[in-house]
């Protein structure tokens, strides 16, 4: 697994071995950062959920995000993101919260420009921390979430303000993108 564009370009990342992660694919993580380059004005502050190695919220800093904090629960994952960030030279550029998701989403609050979230395919609690979400401060009006998720495993259109305005796929990956209603 490696960088594939920007600053930390063909950087090799370490991928946790024996964990139930799965790190994004080059393909589906150039196709995420395509579309956002579309679609998102402020790079910014970035929040990597579900963080594994580190690899989606790495690819933002390599392409001009100035700030990502990763939120990954697996204390060998942890080490694992903060030995990837030493190696691409981002490590004063993020910080790595070892927390369950929504324990994290409780308590961070920053309003975040881009929010990446690779859950778990078999999760259960996919829908429900996409709410949490729609319902924290830290996902503004301005904001772009994106969820990868399995295509036996549809996401909703809505969930509270959040709404569904791009999907693409990806084989077994679905990339969707939300952002929250604009009032006029």
């Amino acid at each position: 697994m490696r960088v594939i564009a920007g600053e930390a370009k063909g950087c090799t990342l370490v991928a946790p071995l024996g964990l139930r992660t799965r790190p994004a694919t080059e393909l589906v993580r150039g196709a995420i950062f395509s579309i956002l380059y579309a679609v998102a004005n402020d790079w910014q502050l970035v929040l990597d959920l579900f963080s594994g190695s580190g690899s989606l919220g790495i690819e933002a800093l390599s392409r001009g995000a100035g700030w990502v904090d990763f939120v990954e629960q697996t204390p060998r994952c942890c080490a694992i993101i903060k030995q990837n960030l030493e190696k691409t030279k981002f490590t004063d550029y993020a910080h790595v919260h070892c927390v369950d998701v929504v324990k994290a989403i409780s308590f961070l609050d920053k309003e975040y420009n881009i929010i990446l979230m690779d859950p778990p395919y078999a999760s259960p609690l996919i829908d429900s921390i996409i709410e949490q979400l729609a319902n924290s401060k830290i996902v503004g009006t301005d904001s772009v979430l994106v969820v990868t998720h399995s295509k036996r495993s549809p996401l909703k259109k809505d969930y509270a303000s959040l709404h569904l305005f791009k999907e693409h796929r990806h084989g077994d990956s679905v990339i969707a993108l939300f952002r929250k209603e604009r009032i006029s």
